[in-house]
């Protein structure tokens, strides 16, 4: 996809930039590609505590042990981010998140992952299935420190949209994201995300890098109201990706204004029903539609409907039965799901029937077509 025809070209090889309200994406690159993401899957490991705390499965003054494997693998003689905890120790989890975000300690992460799964391994498949209820279907998740491994690959698209999910869904818990420094085991460090000393209202998330990956940044900043995701990677110095993380987001501030395309409560579209007592059935969202679009650009904006249809009976009010999908040239800047305004029953016995009709004359058509 050309960079010219976003009105900005980022050295990134991999990125996006999302408006959190309105779930548009303002720029992307290679944005569903599969990346390996170093560190950057320790938002995946904090959605899994965070989610645990919310559970009451576990509390901020949970004592989390430091056993020999989270100690030697990833602990201060692994020359790797940690957080220095000691051996056969027990530390509060307070401490242990602060040792995860802000240090990005490995000892931190594995030590977490023991305490919740048992080992690592369990606990990385609970960070994919917990990201694939939220609907992220390509990341997939090997450890909890992001070390090194050949088949945990992550997306941009996807990066961006797990750290809105956790800004929105735990606003408490996601302060930990913009402290600047932690001090544990007597030794002072500052946190390693660089747009938090920036002044550009940045207040998160995570920096990434091993060999494989190259730089990364996932990074979240506040200005007038308005929040904006940026993911980076692949970058190939630290100064490469605070600029390119930097830039991206003054850039977001500035180039766009805000576009309402449905109010609260209106009908976006309709879709079809079979064997309903009536056809089709209203569709809506769930609060405001809105987009952010560049100032002043006359791009052409297409939006459409998408869903598996036609639906079948009954169909219940407030199911999600569909996705409104808006596209800005060659950028896919709103995907949010549609949800039925009514309920739908089942139709007569008659109108079933013609409905079945209709659809097996449908199927010829389709079945010629396909064989032309």
């Amino acid at each position: 996809m050309p960079a010219q025809a976003q009105s900005f070209q980022s050295q990134a090889p991999f990125a996006v930039l999302l408006d959190s309200a309105s779930g548009a994406v303002l720029y992307e690159k290679a944005a569903d590609d599969l990346m390996v993401p170093a560190s950057l899957a320790k938002i995946a490991t904090v959605l899994v505590a965070f989610e645990e705390i919310a559970q009451g499965r576990l509390t901020l003054d949970s004592e989390i042990g430091i056993s020999e494997n989270a100690w030697r693998k990833g602990g201060g003689i692994s020359g790797g981010s940690t957080m220095f905890a000691q051996i056969h120790s027990r530390v509060k989890l307070s401490d242990i998140l602060q040792g995860i975000i802000v240090q990005s300690g490995n000892d931190a992460s594995i030590a977490l992952a023991e305490a919740v799964a048992g080992d690592e391994a369990n606990f990385a498949r609970l960070m994919t299935e917990r990201v694939r209820a939220l609907g992220l279907t390509k990341s997939v998740f090997r450890n909890a420190t992001g070390m090194g491994d050949p088949e945990q690959k992550v997306t941009a698209r996807e990066l961006a949209r797990l750290s809105d999910h956790i800004i929105k869904t735990y606003p408490e818990l996601y302060k930990i994201f913009g402290q600047r420094e932690f001090t544990w085991n007597k030794i002072r460090q500052q946190n390693r995300n660089p747009l938090l000393a920036m002044d550009i209202g940045a207040d998160g998330l995570k920096t990434g890098n091993i060999d494989d990956a190259g730089f990364g940044l996932v990074g979240s900043a506040v200005q007038n109201g308005q929040r904006l995701i940026v993911v980076v990677n692949g970058l190939k110095t630290a100064r490469d990706r605070a600029n390119e993380g930097r830039k991206l987001l003054e850039w977001g501030f500035r180039a766009f204004e805000p576009r309402r395309i449905f109010a609260e409560g209106d009908i976006v579209g309709e879709a079809s029903v079979y064997g309903g007592e009536k056809g089709r059935v209203a569709l809506k969202a769930k609060g405001p539609v809105n987009l952010l679009l560049p100032r002043g650009s006359s791009e052409r904006i297409n939006a459409r409907i998408v869903y598996r249809g036609p639906l079948t009976v009954p169909v219940q009010e407030g199911a999600e039965v569909a996705r409104l999908l808006v596209t800005r040239g060659d950028v896919k800047t709103l995907d949010i799901p549609l949800y039925a305004a009514e309920t739908v029953q089942a139709g007569t016995l008659q109108s079933r029937a013609f409905d079945a009709l209709m659809e097996v004359a449908t199927g010829w058509v389709r079945k010629a077509l396909g064989r032309s």
